[in-house]
């Protein structure tokens, strides 16, 4: 789409700063004020040509767009990185062999087809004969064998390695029992990669598009070492390329020219936003600083609705909210009645209704409902009322040697959010009620949070969730194997080791799904987790954005998103491009992110 860079159009922060600024005072974070009618911008109409391609007097002239992302990133190496709002930054920076349709549908990549045999045990990759590294340089098989070996060694401590497991010889190369070059990754020329798998894997296309499988740029790597991932030594695949990273403020990243759909990509900025307080971003959408959040505040939801509508969207997500106990050292090693009590003296209806109050659905549940032919494992006090929960919680607590004169004493980690904070507090209050327990709530900054939950001496229950990977039971239940990074409770059941190997080479679909159904039974019996609820997405988004679909998996590559002009709006001045030499901060230190 070659017309996209002159657009006369006006944009939608700067429409409404005006108009924001002076109803600050009006809402005042309270839900229950009276609605303050603020005029939103209309959308110029009709702005899709009959086959869907945005017309270009339609567009808006400024083509840059400000997402609020949540947390720092540690890392933006695709291999060690972790958390939802790194993957979202890598999935406009790189692109594995399939990828995303707005509407999450798996589409071609970096591949533009491929071939799958009978017995669903080869794939058959065949990469764009234009596939470019963001220098310039084509992408070959090659990279993608070198990229998979490398998920997979565990010198690289790949955050999910595991994810490659039904890949042949995976399991044993993460083990240390083969080299990286054993894996099932082959180039068969230089545009064509084959992967052999273990075992047909239902959901092997949907896991290509996770960051573990993204190539990197080897020269770059060994140019760089752990800098590689640095402005200007990253070199990558997507739709944008890296140009600036300010730690703690913003990474920026620009339309990369060599990107094989290119011409189809609108946009020409992207700016990420580390904003871990949903208050402070919230005020930051209001001012226009902000065309998109990565949350709002639990407490805005009416307001937001009556005042807000056109820009408020809420969506289902497969993932679900939960709380883990430590399970290596006391109190909770060895104390299933302990955990009994503590999940069951929980009110899930109060914690959806009267604190996040954005339709999160109540669960005691690992694995979200909803996924096709995987009936979830009810625990038998889902049930019940909470009274009745309540008073078995007490019965357990009492077995578990604490009462009112000897209660338990116990921290409860979160990392800094106003809705985390929120949940802890009302959780901590539960626990008191019902129990007498003293809860010690400790607030940290994400990376320290994530280190300490990895690392296990440092926790005893913490704050947690999961949004699966790819639709599949499966991208639950494995974070629990004893060998996953991810198992920050500690959890090394072999029995439960042993299922999740059956599952991974069960080939008859009734008989996979009946084993997942007892691995979650398993994990649930022996209160692994405490589950609050399934999550849905809640954010507000320019009303003159478009391109983009609500999804499940809540996947939203940037490369397909576009500005229109508001109705009737009149042309407004170009943003000024990154210009690293003019800010002071803008290059970062030598920390990981």
């Amino acid at each position: 789409m070659t017309t996209a860079r002159t657009r006369p159009a006006v944009r939608f922060r700067s429409l409404l700063a005006v108009a924001w600024l002076g109803v600050l005072a009006g809402c005042g974070g309270d839900p229950d004020a009276p609605p303050t009618p603020i005029d939103l911008p209309e959308p110029v109409s009709p702005w899709l040509d009959d086959d869907g391609t945005p017309l270009a007097d339609a567009l808006a002239d400024v083509q840059e767009l400000h997402r609020g992302n949540g947390e720092e990133p540690q890392t933006l190496d695709p291999h060690r990185a972790d958390g939802v709002p790194t993957l979202n930054i890598l999935r406009d920076l790189f692109e594995g062999l399939t990828t995303t349709a707005p509407d999450g549908r798996i589409v071609p990549g970096a591949a533009g087809r491929w071939d799958i045999s009978r017995d669903g045990m080869t794939y058959t990759f065949y990469l764009r004969d234009d596939g470019s590294w963001s220098n310039g340089d084509p992408l070959t098989a090659d990279d993608f064998v070198f990229s998979f070996r490398r998920s997979v060694d565990p010198e690289t401590a790949a955050a999910y390695g595991r994810m490659l497991a039904p890949i042949e010889n995976a399991v044993a190369i993460l083990a240390g029992e083969l080299a990286p070059d054993a894996l099932g990754v082959e180039a068969l020329n230089e545009r064509t990669v084959q992967i052999r798998l273990d075992d047909p894997t239902p959901y092997f296309l949907g896991l290509l598009t996770h960051a573990s499988t993204y190539p990197v740029h080897r020269p770059s790597l060994e140019a760089h070492g752990a800098d590689f991932v640095r402005p200007p030594n990253l070199v990558s695949n997507g739709a944008f390329r890296l140009v600036e990273w300010v730690p703690r403020s913003r990474i920026g990243l620009e339309r990369n020219p060599h990107f094989h759909g290119v011409d189809d990509v609108v946009l020409e900025r992207v700016v990420y936003y580390p904003i871990e307080d949903e208050n402070t971003e919230f005020q930051r959408f209001r001012a226009g600083d902000l065309d998109w959040t990565d949350q709002v505040p639990a407490n805005q939801f009416r307001w937001l609705n009556q005042n807000l509508a056109p820009a408020l969207s809420v969506s289902p997500w497969f993932g679900t909210y939960f709380f883990g106990f430590n399970l290596t050292r006391p109190p909770f090693e060895d104390d299933l009645e302990l955990r009994r009590a503590l999940t069951l003296a929980i009110d899930r209806g109060i914690l959806t209704e009267k604190v996040t109050q954005f339709g999160e659905i109540p669960t005691f549940n690992l694995v979200p409902e909803g996924l096709p032919d995987y009936p979830p494992p009810v625990p038998e006090h889902a049930d019940w009322t909470q009274e009745a929960r309540e008073a078995r919680a007490v019965e357990l607590y009492r077995q578990a040697g604490y009462d009112e004169e000897r209660p338990l004493t116990v921290e409860l980690r979160y990392n800094t959010s106003e809705n985390h904070r929120k949940i802890a507090v009302a959780i901590a209050a539960m626990w008191k009620q019902v129990l007498g327990v003293q809860t010690r709530l400790i607030n940290e900054e994400f990376r320290v949070f994530l280190q300490n939950r990895q690392l296990k001496r440092n926790t005893e229950v913490f704050r947690a969730g999961w949004i699966g990977d790819y639709q599949d039971a499966f991208t639950f239940l494995e974070l629990f194997h004893s060998e996953h990074r991810r198992n920050d409770s500690g959890y090394a059941n072999p029995r439960y080791d042993r299922l999740l190997d059956q599952i991974a080479e069960e080939r008859i679909p009734a008989r996979r799904r009946n084993l997942m159904v007892e691995a979650e039974r398993m994990l649930l019996a022996d209160q692994v987790v405490l589950p609050v609820y399934t999550y849905v997405t809640k954010r507000l988004v320019d009303p003159l954005l478009k391109g983009w679909e609500e999804n499940v998996m809540d996947f939203h590559p940037s490369q397909h998103m576009f500005f229109v002009r508001a109705a009737n709006a009149e042309p407004a001045a170009p943003a000024p491009s990154f210009d690293e030499s003019e800010s002071e901060d803008a290059e970062p230190d030598s920390e990981d992110g």
